[in-house]
């Protein structure tokens, strides 16, 4: 049994049918990628002459949702106690009938304990996006994890995604879509970044103008690897000159302190300096630190269950190095878009970075052209966008 690529092909112009009203469920419109996606589809839902509603507890997100022409709704759906599930399944089941809701698309786990049945009750599809590998430790976890596949349609954010969902419920081959998660090309494109922006952030950093940038763009958490990669640059630092090199970890530690603190000391303990290592917290131009970068690293130590930021590296045709776990193969071509090593393992990681900097620039053309042209085909936000309102049509037909 294998699970289907995508959802059928479709034209990106076909319309929703008539009236069809799409109501998506979240926790919260938070920053995050999760959140990202509903407001792409709902824009899409709007430019295909539908009706985009979104339900949640709200969030710093909802005036970029309401701009895109979506409504959203306020309902403490980012809460996990019964009794609040409870309630939300009675006022979601009030929505869809007050608002003549067509369809229902569940993006996390406790809308989708209220959504589900309130989608059955009202007589209307319901549809999940299986977002994580979601941990399944406990009886409780692997009951509380199964609403996301208990929907008329499951998408699945990965081919990764898809064989774990099919491993662990055996859910039927022809209820799974796979739908890669987007890069926005509007955005991720070399051409749309300004030399000012790069200088903007080369002074934020406070790095040289000739000096090169290894970039891992990720929250700071310890499963996302910055520690390996502090260790690999530390032993790429005695194999070879790097006082042209800089590695930049930007990303937020969302109150992770004690790990930030834990970081700086490792690299002390390797004899790495603070112009060596920079810990840039939370970028808001992440265009432009990727034009900046002559390599992106993803050193994950857990599966990625897609990795967005991957993909949108390849579209600013930036060599990707990352780890060969979860859905990084499905992205990288090792040897041609970049590489592949395996989670954790410091003297790989320290290798691949030694090749990538040894690109010429013609190796590095070549490399963009290619990583560049597999994104605009495979992982662009209008290609996710097409495939999951084909998959809403599927069910309204």
């Amino acid at each position: 049994m294998t699970h289907s690529n995508t959802s059928p092909d479709v034209e990106a112009t076909a319309a929703l049918p008539p009236g069809t009203t799409i109501l998506q469920v979240l926790p919260a419109m938070a920053n995050g990628g999760v959140e990202r996606g509903t407001i792409e589809i709902a824009r899409a839902i709007v430019q295909a002459g539908g009706r985009a509603l979104v339900a949640s507890a709200g969030g710093p997100n909802v005036a970029r949702l309401t701009r895109v022409g979506a409504e959203h709704i306020d309902l403490p759906l980012d809460s996990k106690k019964p009794w609040t599930i409870l309630a939300n399944r009675h006022r979601l089941r009030a929505l869809i009938g007050r608002e003549k809701v067509s369809l229902v698309h569940a993006r996390s786990r406790a809308p989708a304990w209220s959504a589900g049945p309130a989608a059955r009750a009202s007589g209307v599809p319901f549809v999940t996006t299986y977002h994580g590998s979601y941990n399944e430790g406990s009886w409780f976890k692997k009951r509380y994890n199964r609403i996301m596949v208990s929907a008329d349609r499951v998408i699945a954010i990965s081919t990764f995604i898809a064989g774990l969902i099919r491993q662990r419920y055996g859910t039927p081959d022809d209820s799974v879509r796979i739908i890669h998660r987007g890069a926005d090309l509007d955005i991720f494109r070399p051409s749309a970044v300004g030399a000012g922006r790069l200088i903007e952030l080369q002074r934020a950093w406070g790095i040289q103008e000739d000096t090169r940038v290894i970039l891992l763009p990720a929250r700071l958490t310890r499963w996302k690897g910055q520690g390996v990669l502090i260790a690999a640059f530390a032993e790429l630092a005695g194999r070879r000159d790097v006082s042209d090199l800089v590695v930049v970890l930007a990303g937020d530690d969302e109150g992770r302190a004690d790990y930030l603190r834990e970081l700086e000391r490792l690299c002390r303990q390797l004899g790495l300096s603070s112009r060596q290592v920079v810990f840039a917290g939370q970028c808001n131009d992440m265009p432009a630190a990727m034009m900046l970068a002559d390599i992106v690293v993803s050193a994950s130590i857990e599966p990625e269950a897609f990795g967005r930021t991957m993909a949108e590296a390849a579209a600013m045709g930036k060599p990707i190095i990352a780890s060969a776990i979860g859905a990084a193969p499905e992205i990288v071509i090792p040897g041609q878009t970049g590489w592949l090593v395996p989670p954790g393992v410091v003297s790989a990681l320290a290798d691949a970075l030694e090749k990538a900097l040894s690109l010429t620039a013609t190796e590095r053309a070549e490399l963009a052209s290619l990583a560049q042209q597999r994104v605009k085909k495979l992982f662009s936000v209008d290609a996710m966008c097409e495939k999951t309102l084909s998959v809403y049509r599927e069910l309204l037909l």
